[in-house]
């Protein structure tokens, strides 16, 4: 989980390890690259702010996560939409973007469901 918002990435994580999932968290991008590095373990999904400060934007820190990970899954989420957070609304295929506000109940439905998701190979 990266989330350069202290309280929404606090909810997000406590909501996440009640459904019973192990959550990493970072409050930026580059903080979220050092916590993928020091992992113990494969992380199957980021959930990650598109907007973040220091220098690495979501779409960013996804990119380079799937390059070293491919089967990576990954929901964006922001209080823009794509387009304005900077990046191409197709890319997104309206399967991985979660707009803020969301409730609890839509962001564990969310994750659960882009875990649950195959991904197609051509």
């Amino acid at each position: 989980m990266a989330e350069d918002e202290d309280a929404l990435r606090e909810m997000v994580v406590q909501v996440l390890r009640i459904q019973g999932y192990t959550v990493l968290e970072a409050a930026s991008g580059r903080e979220a690259l050092e916590v993928w590095e020091r992992a113990d373990r494969p992380v199957d999904l980021l959930l990650t702010d598109m907007v973040m400060p220091g220098g690495i934007m979501g779409s960013e820190l996804a990119e380079c996560l799937v390059r070293q990970s491919p089967q990576l899954k990954v929901i964006y989420t922001s209080g823009y939409s794509p387009g304005m957070a900077g990046r191409d609304d197709s890319l997104l295929n309206g399967h991985n973007f979660l707009p803020k506000p969301y409730s609890i109940g839509k962001l564990a439905q969310f994750v659960r469901d882009c875990l649950d998701r195959t991904v197609k190979k051509n």
